[in-house]
Protein backbone atom coordinates (compact mmCIF):
# COMPACT_ATOMS: atom_id res chain seq x y z
CA UNK A 1 0.00 0.00 0.00
CA UNK A 2 1.82 3.66 -0.82
CA UNK A 3 1.57 6.45 0.95
CA UNK A 4 -1.91 7.98 -0.64
CA UNK A 5 -3.37 4.71 -0.03
CA UNK A 6 -2.11 4.36 3.26
CA UNK A 7 -3.25 7.95 4.31
CA UNK A 8 -6.73 7.76 2.32
CA UNK A 9 -7.49 4.39 4.36
CA UNK A 10 -7.30 6.50 7.72
CA UNK A 11 -10.27 8.42 8.11
CA UNK A 12 -9.99 8.39 12.07
CA UNK A 13 -8.04 6.69 14.80
CA UNK A 14 -3.75 6.44 15.00
CA UNK A 15 -2.44 4.29 12.33
CA UNK A 16 -0.22 1.84 13.72
CA UNK A 17 3.74 2.89 14.84
CA UNK A 18 6.10 1.46 12.57
CA UNK A 19 9.05 2.30 14.80
CA UNK A 20 10.19 -0.22 17.60
CA UNK A 21 9.93 1.78 21.04
CA UNK A 22 13.19 1.85 22.37
CA UNK A 23 14.82 2.61 25.98
CA UNK A 24 16.04 6.25 27.09
CA UNK A 25 14.40 9.36 28.11
CA UNK A 26 14.71 12.40 26.18
CA UNK A 27 15.10 15.38 28.36
CA UNK A 28 12.81 17.83 28.26
CA UNK A 29 13.38 20.84 25.49
CA UNK A 30 16.37 18.91 24.20
CA UNK A 31 17.53 20.09 21.46
CA UNK A 32 19.41 18.69 18.55
CA UNK A 33 18.96 14.70 19.08
CA UNK A 34 21.58 12.39 18.13
CA UNK A 35 20.64 10.97 14.70
CA UNK A 36 18.76 7.39 14.84
CA UNK A 37 16.25 8.16 17.18
CA UNK A 38 13.31 6.34 17.20
CA UNK A 39 9.60 7.39 18.55
CA UNK A 40 8.24 5.85 21.80
CA UNK A 41 4.54 5.10 21.25
CA UNK A 42 2.97 5.98 24.48
CA UNK A 43 4.65 9.22 24.76
CA UNK A 44 3.53 10.15 20.88
CA UNK A 45 0.20 9.38 22.91
CA UNK A 46 0.25 12.61 24.32
CA UNK A 47 -0.05 14.67 21.11
CA UNK A 48 -4.19 13.35 20.90
CA UNK A 49 -4.59 13.83 24.39
CA UNK A 50 -3.21 17.86 23.58
CA UNK A 51 -5.25 18.08 20.29
CA UNK A 52 -8.69 16.59 22.35
CA UNK A 53 -8.00 19.02 24.65
CA UNK A 54 -7.55 21.93 22.52
CA UNK A 55 -11.34 20.79 20.92
CA UNK A 56 -13.28 20.27 24.16
CA UNK A 57 -12.37 23.21 25.58
CA UNK A 58 -13.36 25.19 22.09
CA UNK A 59 -10.28 26.56 21.31
CA UNK A 60 -9.90 25.08 17.91
CA UNK A 61 -12.34 22.87 15.69
CA UNK A 62 -9.68 20.26 14.78
CA UNK A 63 -6.19 19.57 12.95
CA UNK A 64 -4.63 16.55 11.35
CA UNK A 65 -0.97 15.56 12.31
CA UNK A 66 1.23 12.70 10.35
CA UNK A 67 4.50 12.59 11.33
CA UNK A 68 6.88 10.44 8.84
CA UNK A 69 10.54 8.58 9.25
CA UNK A 70 12.88 6.44 6.78
CA UNK A 71 9.74 6.86 4.41
CA UNK A 72 7.26 5.71 6.65
CA UNK A 73 4.07 7.24 8.47
CA UNK A 74 4.40 6.52 12.18
CA UNK A 75 1.86 8.68 13.51
CA UNK A 76 -1.48 10.11 11.56
CA UNK A 77 -3.98 11.27 13.56
CA UNK A 78 -7.24 13.28 12.85
CA UNK A 79 -9.42 15.30 15.34
CA UNK A 80 -12.38 17.24 15.50
CA UNK A 81 -14.21 18.64 12.82
CA UNK A 82 -13.71 20.35 9.49
CA UNK A 83 -16.80 22.77 10.27
CA UNK A 84 -18.26 22.86 13.43
CA UNK A 85 -21.47 23.62 11.17
CA UNK A 86 -21.66 20.65 9.44
CA UNK A 87 -20.17 18.57 12.11
CA UNK A 88 -18.15 16.61 9.29
CA UNK A 89 -14.77 15.13 10.77
CA UNK A 90 -11.56 15.83 9.48
CA UNK A 91 -10.33 12.95 7.45
CA UNK A 92 -7.03 12.60 5.30
CA UNK A 93 -8.83 14.26 2.13
CA UNK A 94 -9.98 17.64 4.12
CA UNK A 95 -8.40 20.34 1.80
CA UNK A 96 -6.81 23.36 4.06
CA UNK A 97 -6.21 26.53 2.91
CA UNK A 98 -2.18 26.42 3.85
CA UNK A 99 -1.53 30.49 3.42
CA UNK A 100 2.15 31.04 3.42
CA UNK A 101 3.43 27.33 2.96
CA UNK A 102 2.71 27.97 -0.14
CA UNK A 103 5.83 29.97 -0.37
CA UNK A 104 7.77 27.16 -0.27
CA UNK A 105 5.97 24.97 -3.26
CA UNK A 106 6.40 28.28 -5.37
CA UNK A 107 10.18 28.83 -4.63
CA UNK A 108 10.32 24.71 -5.50
CA UNK A 109 8.96 25.59 -8.65
CA UNK A 110 11.37 28.47 -9.12
CA UNK A 111 14.57 26.50 -8.61
CA UNK A 112 13.54 24.18 -11.24
CA UNK A 113 13.51 26.97 -13.89
CA UNK A 114 16.99 27.69 -12.71
CA UNK A 115 17.59 23.74 -13.13
CA UNK A 116 16.18 24.34 -16.42
CA UNK A 117 18.56 27.43 -17.61
CA UNK A 118 15.02 29.63 -17.92
CA UNK A 119 15.91 31.76 -14.78
CA UNK A 120 19.04 32.60 -12.16
CA UNK A 121 19.05 33.99 -8.99
CA UNK A 122 20.81 36.79 -10.12
CA UNK A 123 18.45 38.43 -12.65
CA UNK A 124 16.95 41.26 -12.02
CA UNK A 125 13.35 41.39 -11.23
CA UNK A 126 13.01 43.78 -13.88
CA UNK A 127 14.28 41.38 -16.70
CA UNK A 128 11.00 39.68 -16.56
CA UNK A 129 8.73 42.62 -15.15
CA UNK A 130 10.20 46.18 -16.94
CA UNK A 131 8.07 48.35 -14.19
CA UNK A 132 10.10 46.85 -11.85
CA UNK A 133 13.03 49.23 -13.32
CA UNK A 134 11.90 52.35 -12.00
CA UNK A 135 10.88 51.56 -8.22
CA UNK A 136 12.07 53.79 -5.71
CA UNK A 137 13.08 53.21 -1.89
CA UNK A 138 10.49 55.07 0.64
CA UNK A 139 12.93 56.31 3.38
CA UNK A 140 11.03 58.05 6.42
CA UNK A 141 11.36 61.06 7.51
CA UNK A 142 10.57 63.18 10.46
CA UNK A 143 10.22 67.09 10.84
CA UNK A 144 10.64 69.09 14.25
CA UNK A 145 7.24 69.13 14.64
CA UNK A 146 6.90 64.59 14.59
CA UNK A 147 5.18 64.64 11.17
CA UNK A 148 6.12 61.96 9.22
CA UNK A 149 6.77 61.95 5.38
CA UNK A 150 8.17 59.84 2.84
CA UNK A 151 11.32 60.73 0.57
CA UNK A 152 12.13 58.27 -2.66
CA UNK A 153 15.22 57.53 -3.17
CA UNK A 154 16.78 55.46 -5.98
CA UNK A 155 17.93 52.17 -5.46
CA UNK A 156 21.49 51.20 -4.90
CA UNK A 157 21.38 48.21 -7.03
CA UNK A 158 17.93 46.30 -8.92
CA UNK A 159 16.03 43.70 -7.09
CA UNK A 160 17.09 40.37 -7.93
CA UNK A 161 15.22 36.76 -8.26
CA UNK A 162 17.30 35.59 -5.04
CA UNK A 163 16.06 38.80 -3.21
CA UNK A 164 12.33 37.94 -3.71
CA UNK A 165 13.55 34.33 -2.73
CA UNK A 166 15.03 35.31 0.40
CA UNK A 167 12.62 38.38 1.01
CA UNK A 168 15.63 40.87 0.97
CA UNK A 169 13.94 42.94 -1.59
CA UNK A 170 11.97 45.86 -0.13
CA UNK A 171 8.59 44.30 -0.83
CA UNK A 172 6.76 44.26 2.64
CA UNK A 173 2.75 43.59 3.58
CA UNK A 174 0.93 46.14 4.29
CA UNK A 175 -1.44 44.19 6.39
CA UNK A 176 1.11 44.61 10.05
CA UNK A 177 3.40 47.46 11.24
CA UNK A 178 2.86 50.57 11.42
CA UNK A 179 5.56 52.31 8.61
CA UNK A 180 4.31 54.55 6.07
CA UNK A 181 5.43 52.34 3.33
CA UNK A 182 3.00 49.80 5.00
CA UNK A 183 0.20 52.36 4.78
CA UNK A 184 1.26 53.11 1.09
CA UNK A 185 0.13 49.11 0.52
CA UNK A 186 -3.28 49.59 2.85
CA UNK A 187 -4.11 53.07 0.86
CA UNK A 188 -3.32 51.46 -2.05
CA UNK A 189 -6.05 48.92 -2.31
CA UNK A 190 -4.23 46.60 -3.72
CA UNK A 191 -6.70 43.71 -3.40
CA UNK A 192 -9.49 45.15 -5.15
CA UNK A 193 -11.09 43.86 -8.15
CA UNK A 194 -10.14 40.42 -10.19
CA UNK A 195 -6.66 41.00 -11.33
CA UNK A 196 -4.16 37.81 -12.39
CA UNK A 197 -0.77 37.56 -11.40
CA UNK A 198 0.53 39.89 -14.20
CA UNK A 199 -1.60 42.89 -12.44
CA UNK A 200 -0.81 42.10 -9.20
CA UNK A 201 3.17 42.91 -10.17
CA UNK A 202 2.38 46.55 -11.53
CA UNK A 203 0.15 47.40 -8.73
CA UNK A 204 3.01 46.07 -6.19
CA UNK A 205 5.73 48.34 -9.24
CA UNK A 206 4.09 50.99 -8.45
CA UNK A 207 4.36 50.92 -4.60
CA UNK A 208 7.88 52.14 -2.68
CA UNK A 209 10.00 49.81 -1.15
CA UNK A 210 10.56 49.28 2.19
CA UNK A 211 14.01 49.28 1.91
CA UNK A 212 17.39 48.73 -0.38
CA UNK A 213 17.64 45.43 -1.68
CA UNK A 214 19.36 43.12 0.16
CA UNK A 215 19.62 44.81 2.93
CA UNK A 216 17.05 43.69 5.40
CA UNK A 217 14.67 40.42 5.73
CA UNK A 218 11.22 41.54 5.49
CA UNK A 219 9.12 39.09 4.85
CA UNK A 220 6.01 40.71 2.07
CA UNK A 221 4.68 39.89 -1.49
CA UNK A 222 8.03 38.86 -2.81
CA UNK A 223 6.97 35.68 -3.43
CA UNK A 224 3.79 36.65 -5.34
CA UNK A 225 6.28 38.32 -7.63
CA UNK A 226 8.38 35.33 -7.88
CA UNK A 227 5.07 33.67 -9.22
CA UNK A 228 4.98 36.23 -12.24
CA UNK A 229 8.29 35.93 -12.93
CA UNK A 230 8.10 31.65 -12.83
CA UNK A 231 4.82 32.70 -15.33
CA UNK A 232 7.10 34.98 -18.03
CA UNK A 233 9.74 32.74 -17.82
CA UNK A 234 8.10 29.72 -18.61
CA UNK A 235 5.48 31.11 -20.50
CA UNK A 236 2.48 29.56 -18.30
CA UNK A 237 0.49 30.40 -15.60
CA UNK A 238 1.76 30.07 -12.68
CA UNK A 239 -0.42 26.92 -12.04
CA UNK A 240 -0.28 25.43 -15.34
CA UNK A 241 3.57 25.22 -14.75
CA UNK A 242 3.16 24.13 -11.36
CA UNK A 243 1.14 21.03 -12.12
CA UNK A 244 3.34 19.99 -15.36
CA UNK A 245 6.09 19.96 -13.50
CA UNK A 246 5.60 19.85 -10.00
CA UNK A 247 2.11 19.11 -8.35
CA UNK A 248 0.98 15.95 -10.96
CA UNK A 249 4.28 14.41 -11.32
CA UNK A 250 4.51 14.20 -7.52
CA UNK A 251 0.47 13.07 -7.66
CA UNK A 252 -0.86 16.55 -5.38
CA UNK A 253 -3.97 16.42 -7.39
CA UNK A 254 -5.66 18.04 -4.40
CA UNK A 255 -3.11 21.23 -4.40
CA UNK A 256 -4.40 23.98 -5.98
CA UNK A 257 -5.82 28.18 -5.67
CA UNK A 258 -9.39 27.02 -5.23
CA UNK A 259 -11.50 24.32 -5.12
CA UNK A 260 -13.01 23.96 -9.02
CA UNK A 261 -15.50 20.93 -8.21
CA UNK A 262 -18.69 21.21 -6.18
CA UNK A 263 -18.33 18.28 -5.14
CA UNK A 264 -15.68 18.78 -2.89
CA UNK A 265 -16.96 21.45 -1.16
CA UNK A 266 -17.93 19.92 2.23
CA UNK A 267 -14.44 18.63 2.27
CA UNK A 268 -12.77 22.08 2.99
CA UNK A 269 -11.99 22.48 6.53
CA UNK A 270 -13.13 25.89 8.09
CA UNK A 271 -11.69 28.01 11.25
CA UNK A 272 -14.12 28.46 14.19
CA UNK A 273 -16.91 31.11 13.49
CA UNK A 274 -15.37 34.09 15.78
CA UNK A 275 -11.62 32.91 14.23
CA UNK A 276 -12.54 33.12 10.47
CA UNK A 277 -10.25 36.70 10.18
CA UNK A 278 -7.05 35.79 8.87
CA UNK A 279 -5.47 39.04 9.14
CA UNK A 280 -4.48 39.37 6.01
CA UNK A 281 -5.26 42.14 3.99
CA UNK A 282 -7.49 40.61 1.59
CA UNK A 283 -10.82 38.87 1.13
CA UNK A 284 -11.10 34.94 -0.30
CA UNK A 285 -12.82 31.92 -0.55
CA UNK A 286 -11.29 28.45 -2.16
CA UNK A 287 -14.99 27.85 -3.62
CA UNK A 288 -14.84 30.95 -5.42
CA UNK A 289 -12.35 31.00 -8.55
CA UNK A 290 -9.87 34.15 -8.61
CA UNK A 291 -7.53 34.91 -11.35
CA UNK A 292 -4.86 36.10 -9.02
CA UNK A 293 -2.79 32.67 -8.48
CA UNK A 294 -0.72 33.99 -5.35
CA UNK A 295 2.64 32.18 -4.66
CA UNK A 296 3.02 33.91 -1.46
CA UNK A 297 -0.31 32.29 0.17
CA UNK A 298 -3.36 31.13 -2.38
CA UNK A 299 -2.73 27.22 -2.20
CA UNK A 300 -5.51 25.14 -0.88
CA UNK A 301 -4.46 21.18 0.01
CA UNK A 302 -4.36 17.97 1.97
CA UNK A 303 -2.14 15.76 4.35
CA UNK A 304 -1.74 13.45 1.63
CA UNK A 305 -0.20 15.81 -0.64
CA UNK A 306 1.90 17.78 1.25
CA UNK A 307 3.37 14.45 2.54
CA UNK A 308 4.31 14.24 -1.07
CA UNK A 309 5.93 17.60 -1.51
CA UNK A 310 7.45 16.91 1.99
CA UNK A 311 9.28 13.53 1.33
CA UNK A 312 10.56 14.96 -1.71
CA UNK A 313 12.32 18.00 0.42
CA UNK A 314 13.39 15.45 2.92
CA UNK A 315 14.97 12.99 0.58
CA UNK A 316 17.20 16.04 -1.18
CA UNK A 317 15.06 16.76 -4.21
CA UNK A 318 13.92 13.16 -5.08
CA UNK A 319 11.03 11.01 -4.95
CA UNK A 320 10.09 7.78 -5.90
CA UNK A 321 12.78 7.71 -8.76
CA UNK A 322 12.22 11.13 -10.16
CA UNK A 323 14.40 13.91 -9.80
CA UNK A 324 12.49 17.49 -9.04
CA UNK A 325 15.84 19.64 -8.04
CA UNK A 326 19.12 19.00 -8.76
CA UNK A 327 21.48 18.24 -5.81
CA UNK A 328 22.97 22.05 -5.91
CA UNK A 329 20.19 23.69 -6.24
CA UNK A 330 18.72 21.73 -3.61
CA UNK A 331 21.52 23.16 -1.44
CA UNK A 332 21.32 26.22 -2.29
CA UNK A 333 17.77 26.12 -1.02
CA UNK A 334 18.59 24.74 2.02
CA UNK A 335 21.11 27.07 3.61
CA UNK A 336 21.07 30.03 5.46
CA UNK A 337 21.31 33.01 3.50
CA UNK A 338 20.41 35.70 5.67
CA UNK A 339 23.54 35.11 8.38
CA UNK A 340 25.84 37.30 9.97
CA UNK A 341 28.16 37.52 7.01
CA UNK A 342 25.16 37.71 4.41
CA UNK A 343 24.94 41.85 4.92
CA UNK A 344 21.35 40.98 5.53
CA UNK A 345 20.00 42.65 8.78
CA UNK A 346 16.59 41.43 10.62
CA UNK A 347 13.37 42.98 10.93
CA UNK A 348 11.48 43.64 14.15
CA UNK A 349 9.18 41.24 12.63
CA UNK A 350 11.46 38.52 11.95
CA UNK A 351 9.30 35.26 11.92
CA UNK A 352 11.58 32.48 11.04
CA UNK A 353 12.85 32.83 14.70
CA UNK A 354 15.56 32.76 17.08
CA UNK A 355 17.77 29.88 16.16
CA UNK A 356 16.80 30.27 12.53
CA UNK A 357 18.53 31.96 9.26
CA UNK A 358 16.33 31.53 6.08
CA UNK A 359 17.10 29.56 2.85
CA UNK A 360 15.18 30.09 -0.55
CA UNK A 361 12.10 29.86 0.82
CA UNK A 362 11.89 28.17 4.48
CA UNK A 363 13.33 28.95 7.53
CA UNK A 364 16.78 27.25 8.17
CA UNK A 365 18.51 26.13 11.92
CA UNK A 366 21.14 27.54 12.47
CA UNK A 367 22.07 27.06 15.99
CA UNK A 368 20.38 26.73 19.37
CA UNK A 369 18.87 30.27 19.57
CA UNK A 370 19.05 32.05 22.91
CA UNK A 371 16.07 30.10 25.26
CA UNK A 372 17.12 27.85 27.86
CA UNK A 373 16.39 25.14 27.06
CA UNK A 374 17.06 25.68 23.65
CA UNK A 375 13.68 24.50 21.05
CA UNK A 376 13.93 20.74 20.09
CA UNK A 377 15.16 20.49 16.53
CA UNK A 378 18.03 19.98 14.66
CA UNK A 379 20.37 21.94 12.93
CA UNK A 380 19.64 22.24 9.54
CA UNK A 381 15.90 21.52 9.76
CA UNK A 382 13.60 23.45 7.49
CA UNK A 383 10.31 24.82 8.37
CA UNK A 384 7.74 26.81 7.62
CA UNK A 385 4.24 27.98 8.60
CA UNK A 386 0.44 29.65 7.74
CA UNK A 387 -1.87 32.04 9.00
CA UNK A 388 -4.38 29.28 9.81
CA UNK A 389 -1.87 27.34 11.48
CA UNK A 390 -0.61 24.93 8.97
CA UNK A 391 2.88 23.78 9.91
CA UNK A 392 5.27 21.94 8.46
CA UNK A 393 8.98 20.81 9.75
CA UNK A 394 11.58 18.89 7.22
CA UNK A 395 14.23 17.02 10.00
CA UNK A 396 16.91 15.72 7.88
CA UNK A 397 19.27 14.63 10.85
CA UNK A 398 16.61 12.25 11.84
CA UNK A 399 15.04 11.28 8.48
CA UNK A 400 11.72 12.59 9.62
CA UNK A 401 9.36 15.15 8.85
CA UNK A 402 5.76 15.93 10.60
CA UNK A 403 3.28 18.49 8.60
CA UNK A 404 0.21 19.79 10.40
CA UNK A 405 -3.05 20.85 9.11
CA UNK A 406 -5.14 23.45 10.89
CA UNK A 407 -7.53 26.10 10.65
CA UNK A 408 -7.15 28.04 13.68
CA UNK A 409 -5.27 31.63 13.09
CA UNK A 410 -6.01 33.00 16.74
CA UNK A 411 -4.34 29.87 17.99
CA UNK A 412 -1.61 28.33 15.86
CA UNK A 413 1.70 30.23 17.52
CA UNK A 414 0.75 28.41 20.84
CA UNK A 415 -0.19 25.21 19.01
CA UNK A 416 2.68 24.50 16.61
CA UNK A 417 5.23 24.34 19.46
CA UNK A 418 3.66 22.74 21.57
CA UNK A 419 3.17 20.01 19.48
CA UNK A 420 6.90 20.24 17.94
CA UNK A 421 7.74 19.75 21.93
CA UNK A 422 5.55 16.56 21.94
CA UNK A 423 6.69 15.11 18.88
CA UNK A 424 10.40 15.89 19.88
CA UNK A 425 10.01 14.47 23.61
CA UNK A 426 8.65 11.30 21.76
CA UNK A 427 12.50 10.42 20.30
CA UNK A 428 14.43 8.30 21.94
CA UNK A 429 17.88 6.93 21.21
Amino acid sequence: MNLRQLLRSAVTGLLPLIAAPSVGALAEGAFDIPAGAHFNQQKLERIGEYFQNEIATGKIPGAIILIQQHGQPVYLQSFGVRDVRSKLPITPDTIFRIFSITKPITSVAAMMLIDQGKLALGDPVAKYIPSFANVKVGVEKKSNNGERSLELVSLNRPITVEDLMRHTSGITYGFYGASLVRQAYRDANIYAGDFDNAEFAERIARLPLAEQPGTLWDYGHSTDILGRIIEVASGQTLLEFEKDNLLDPLGMTATSFFVADPQKYSQIAYPLPHDSDFRVGWESSPQIYMKWQSGGGGMVSTIADFARFSQMLLNGGTLDGRRYLSTASFAVMTRDHVGPVSGVARDYFYFPGDGFGFGLGFGVRTDPGNAKPPPPGSIGELKWDGVSGCYFVIDRKQDMFFVLLEQTPSERQRIQPALKKLIYEALEN
